[in-house]
């Protein structure tokens, strides 16, 4: 079968691509140390029913089908690991509907956090996951991404009302609704959100919207230690304090953003804080902070309002996981992705620093530690068997010392193919329902195969159980 000819058939003139470029730009994902591997051929979809059809194409031929955003998959979700087809659903990019009295819109997947947000602030409303980057809703929704603002808003799962997702036999199911809350039925929104690309393909998503605070303010402070920082995030968490931002960087981390913004912060741990609200609760939220991060040894503490300083700070978090890369750009990211309970977070960001430093890697540590959720980044060369082998040590170390404590081998951004032994250990007794689901919604197997659980064999291989 020539695969590029025959989807040819069914879509518009230029909707098919099989050029080395488009090949090579949607056989990898951006930050990551996961392997390239060329789809077959690139199809840009424009609306559902051009959706349907790939998928009742691919779904009778057994063509593997891996849904593509923006490519920036810490987990290789992206990668077509066994060929076929890598759906580009940029170009599904509208926004349907905004309804500020009802705090909802409606999107395409392929509408990006910026653009979303560019036009919900004429009506003084926000989406707020904020992945870092100007990710797409669709990508985002797949692997329930949370970002900085998850301390106070929570993660995508939370903000994604209904979904109308196009199944590998070419059918449509839609769930949820324009209803803040229901009790019909089963969860399948929730269960859809965070499937990574292997049960469907969004067309549509309902978002929940929030205001757009009055006052913001942002902070950092500054500490000799990162157990310190730590603690000071923690007991800033427990005091109550409507906060926005808790954010996380070590020295190693700071220096980097140095190198790459041309900023001078202090080459020290450090918390970027932000908080939002009425006029007078904001003022008292900063003191109380203050005076927790005093108290817990912060060498400084100075804060932000206005606009371009606060913008300034944000961007050069948001863009330390480039920083990183930046230091040793001849290698590829490796990335933990743990979450603990808040109250182990200070031994959690210890481990990780003390497991790094054991093997010799250029770490640092980063996260949004006001939910427990923190990444350990270092560089490895691909091509060295040795330097894999220790950075994935290491990996296994903090998602051991996670699982031990409760918390979990990824908080935001999934299982992917990078993950898969430990979804074992972390929920190992729940794989056969887990395979049961994916069997059917797609029984053929075609969408994004070799993600989540390599097989139904192997996940049976990996759990010792027959089902």
């Amino acid at each position: 079968m020539n695969l590029v000819s025959e989807l040819g058939k069914i879509l518009p003139k230029g909707r098919v691509s099989a050029g080395e470029d488009e090949l090579k730009r949607h056989g990898g994902g951006f930050f990551t140390y996961h392997a390239p591997h060329l789809p077959d051929a690139v199809v840009f979809p424009r609306n559902r029913e051009e959706v349907l059809e790939v998928l009742r194409f691919a779904d009778e031929r057994g063509v593997p089908v891996v849904p593509f955003g923006q490519g920036s998959s810490l987990e290789g979700h992206t990668v077509p690991v066994r060929g076929g087809i890598s759906l580009d659903m940029n170009g599904m990019d509208e926004i349907l509907e905004i309804r500020p009295d009802d705090f909802l819109a409606r999107v395409q997947p392929g509408v990006t956090h910026g653009k979303l947000n560019a036009a919900l602030a004429e009506h003084g409303l926000l989406f707020p996951v904020d992945p870092g980057w100007d990710a797409a809703i669709g990508g985002m929704a797949g692997t329930n991404a949370s970002g900085t603002n998850a301390v106070r808003y929570g993660v995508m799962r939370d903000q994604v009302l209904g979904l109308e997702v196009a199944l590998p036999g070419g059918t449509v199911m839609r769930t949820g609704g324009l209803a803040m809350k229901s009790s019909a039925g089963y969860g399948l929104t929730g269960l859809f959100v965070g499937s990574e690309g292997t049960l469907g393909v969004f067309t549509e998503l309902i978002l929940r919207l929030y205001p757009i605070p009055t006052r913001i303010l942002a902070a950092r402070a500054v500490f000799g230690g990162i157990e310190e920082a730590a603690g000071a995030a923690v007991a800033i968490i427990r005091s109550g304090m409507k906060i926005g931002r808790v954010e996380l960087v070590d020295a190693r981390t700071v220096e980097a953003v140095n190198a790459y913004k041309g900023t001078d912060y202090a080459v020290e741990p450090t918390l970027f804080l932000e908080f939002s609200g009425g006029e007078g609760g904001v003022e008292e939220d900063v003191a109380k902070a203050r005076e927790i991060a005093r108290s817990n040894g912060s060498l400084t503490f100075e804060f932000e309002e206005d606009e371009a300083a606060r913008e300034k700070l944000w961007e050069a978090r948001h863009e330390a996981g480039l920083a990183i890369q930046n230091l040793n750009p001849e290698k590829s990211p490796m990335s933990t992705d743990v979450c603990v309970p808040i109250s182990e977070l200070p031994g959690a960001l210890g481990h990780a620093r003390d497991a790094i430093a054991s093997r010799g890697l250029d770490g640092a540590i980063l996260g949004h530690v006001g939910d427990g959720n923190y990444h350990a980044v270092f560089p490895v060369d691909r091509d060295d068997e040795e330097d894999l082998r220790r950075a994935e040590e290491v990996n296994a170390e903090i998602v051991d010392y996670a699982l031990a404590r409760g918390g979990t081998s990824t908080g935001e951004h999934g299982i992917g193919s990078g993950k898969m032994r430990h979804l074992q250990r972390e929920h190992g007794d729940s794989l056969a329902f887990m395979l049961g689901i994916k069997g059917l919604a797609d029984p053929n197997g075609i969408m994004n195969p070799g993600k989540i659980f390599a097989s139904a064999e192997g996940a049976r291989e990996l759990s010792g159980e027959s089902y």
